[in-house]
């Protein structure tokens, strides 16, 4: 039984049975900084604004400023958007 031991959560550890994660795998999926969801949704917006409305200087704008917030907020925590869903979610029923 070498090998065998308990592990510092109080499980048996077994030896080989042991595999490295990447840190990739618990890292945050960012687009250019921003989460990726929003990243595509601010983009497809801007786009929608500057070629579908012919605004290129407001499609510009809003692109820039939304993708500038979104790098903002995602250094800050990079999990605040289900956050802000929860909290938006979750507004009514928390009040006194």
């Amino acid at each position: 039984m070498s090998g065998v031991g308990p592990a510092p959560s109080g499980e048996r550890h077994v030896d080989g049975f042991e595999v490295p994660i990447h840190a990739s795998l618990g890292s945050p999926i960012l687009l250019g900084g921003a989460p990726r969801g929003l990243a595509i949704v601010n983009g497809t917006l801007a786009a929608a604004i500057g070629l579908g409305l012919q605004m290129w200087l407001a499609g510009l704008l809003f692109w820039a400023v939304g993708h500038s917030v979104a790098v903002f907020a995602a250094r800050r925590d990079p999990d605040f958007l289900p956050v802000l869903a929860r909290h938006l979610r979750q507004k009514a029923v928390l009040t006194c």
